[in-house]
């Protein structure tokens, strides 16, 4: 007895120590895991070094996203806050959330049966008792408890000095923006509020990614004083994640697993072949590397390489048959919200002279012209000049002062427009009904898009195959580069705005018979090239 007694203070002591929570969860495993041995790594030993980083009040927000199966909900849920109540008192207090509440009902289930389990009470039996021992709450006599809740649920009543938030977000509904937008602003307004203490308290949400708005990228966009612990499985070089505990992601080979030891490249296999799953849940990031529907490689570069193939000056666009503003209202300054978009598009041939001379005609092809998105009103205010204000700082200040509708005007006046199509959504009616009224005059004709019931991966499916076929071209811009971004993330980006406007110039000028692959039409390509169109060549501003 007197040995046994000898173990288990040098096994206390070893809990207790710099890496102590690693050692209590091997320790344990048994317990709640009797049929599966414990096989130990790096990723789930990071995960515990940043925990007792929390516990040792080093940091107070932590985001952790880590492939699935890598006992995420047994170590934050369970073993961790037991290890808490063993090393740090019971007086502790947690509140966890998941997505559904039988999830955290059943972590809670486990803390309790490790607290009741023999070989526990062994080591840490004499510290504290259990006076409430329900799979909803667990408390002890030192007045700390656990509470398991939902995303939602009635946990928002209570509060606690750690709130634990694992898997916000049902991966069957990732792509339900309501759902996903909702969940989101239940962890903005009201999680964040179930601390006791706002400063000292701590807030620890583990997750997989599931689209680029979810939870958390929220929380990386809007929460700085987040430590983000990020394990892909799949090691990327250029993602290589360090923390500010001194944290870096061991390792060197592009690929190279994160947890070998229990998931080799063999089992992998199958989820490889679902893209978006294995982007989100196991590298996370929302976007397949590479692009999803939209690939980033189908876009075509028009850079000073493809000018000179074209016969084109550097910094010119070739000849325009005709060109089309696509314009994605939101119609609010809000962080929040999405923004306004618009894209600008030209529609020219390729086609050489021995082509128009034999009837062989080119294939149409679509230039992105120009594009930009904004959080705006639908007007801006009026601006008077200031005394010592030169003209040309005056206009900028004029146009930084500008809403919607100027922006839109301003834009296609620049870049020649033919046609201004506006998504018949929201507010786009307002602003179809602002444009005929204070552009009537202007050479472009105003149109109301409807783009249909077609959700975002359908739409972009039926224009892919353009992509496929090296139909699109882009200049090398940020701001072409931005749109890129957005059609590569669909359907699990952040924003769409800029997808939307891209894909409804696309559709409508399909519907227009001025963007069809070579065997699809020739109608069209006829009245480019014989009809009454004019002649345009624009320059852009790289």
């Amino acid at each position: 007895m007197v040995q046994a007694e000898k173990a288990w203070r040098e096994e206390r002591g070893g809990h207790a120590a710099r890496g102590g929570l690693i050692k209590f969860v091997r320790y344990f495993w048994d317990v709640l895991e009797p049929k599966t041995k414990f096989v130990d790594g790096w990723a789930i030993q990071a995960i515990c070094e940043h925990l007792e980083a929390v516990s040792r009040g080093e940091i107070t927000r932590l985001l952790l996203n880590v492939p699935p199966g890598f006992a995420k909900s047994l170590i934050v849920n369970v073993f961790w806050p037991v290890w808490e109540w063993s090393v740090y008192g019971a007086h502790l207090r947690y509140v966890s959330f998941s997505y559904a509440a039988h999830l955290t009902a059943r972590d809670n289930e486990k803390f309790r049966d490790l607290l009741l389990s023999f070989k526990y009470k062994q080591l840490y039996g004499s510290r504290f008792k259990l006076v409430k021992v329900g799979s909803e709450k667990v408390q002890s006599d030192k007045t700390g408890w656990k509470f398991a809740s939902s995303v939602g649920g009635v946990g928002t009543g209570e509060r606690g000095d750690r709130v634990l938030l694992d898997d916000p977000h049902n991966v069957k509904e990732a792509e339900s923006e309501t759902v996903r937008t909702e969940t989101v602003r239940w962890f903005r307004e009201a999680m964040q509020n179930r601390l006791n203490d706002l400063a000292t308290g701590v807030i620890v949400v583990i997750m997989q990614r599931v689209h680029e708005a979810d939870v958390s990228g929220c929380i990386i966009e809007n929460y700085p004083e987040y430590v983000h612990l990020c394990i892909p499985m799949e090691f990327e070089e250029s993602r290589r994640c360090e923390t500010e505990i001194g944290w870096i992601d061991p390792r060197e080979e592009e690929g190279e697993l994160a947890w070998p030891e229990r998931y080799p490249a063999d089992v992998l296999t199958p989820f490889r072949s679902m893209s978006f799953l294995y982007a989100g849940q196991y590298q996370q990031r929302p976007e397949p590397r590479g692009g999803g529907i939209i690939k980033r490689d189908y876009w075509r570069i028009w850079n000073r390489e493809a000018q000179e193939a074209n016969d084109v000056k550097p910094g010119m666009f070739p000849n325009f048959e005709f060109v089309l503003a696509s314009f994605d209202g939101a119609f609010t300054e809000k962080k929040e919200n999405d923004y306004s978009a618009l894209t600008i598009w030209g529609v020219w041939v390729e086609t050489s002279l021995e082509q128009r001379y034999s009837e062989q005609f080119g294939t149409p092809r679509l230039m992105l012209i120009w594009a930009w998105h904004k959080r705006l009103t639908l007007h801006g205010t009026d601006v008077e000049p200031i005394p010592g204000e030169t003209k040309l700082e005056f206009e900028e200040r004029r146009r930084q002062s500008w809403g919607v509708v100027e922006h839109i005007a301003a834009d296609c006046k620049k870049h020649h427009v033919d046609k201004l199509i506006i998504e018949n959504k929201a507010n786009g009616i307002t602003v179809e009904q602002e444009m005929r009224r204070l552009f009537s005059r202007e050479s472009w004709v105003v149109a109301l898009h409807d783009p249909g019931r077609m959700d975002k991966a359908a739409r972009a499916h039926m224009i892919s195959h353009l992509f496929a076929d090296g139909l699109i071209w882009r200049p090398d811009t940020d701001w072409a580069q931005l749109v890129e971004d957005e059609c590569a993330s669909v359907p699990r980006g952040a924003h769409d705005d800029l997808f939307d406007a891209t894909a409804n110039a696309i559709i409508h000028l399909r519907r227009m018979n001025l963007a069809q692959r070579q065997d699809e039409s020739f109608v069209a390509i006829e009245n480019m090239l014989y009809g009454k169109a004019p002649t345009k060549r624009l320059n852009y501003e790289a």
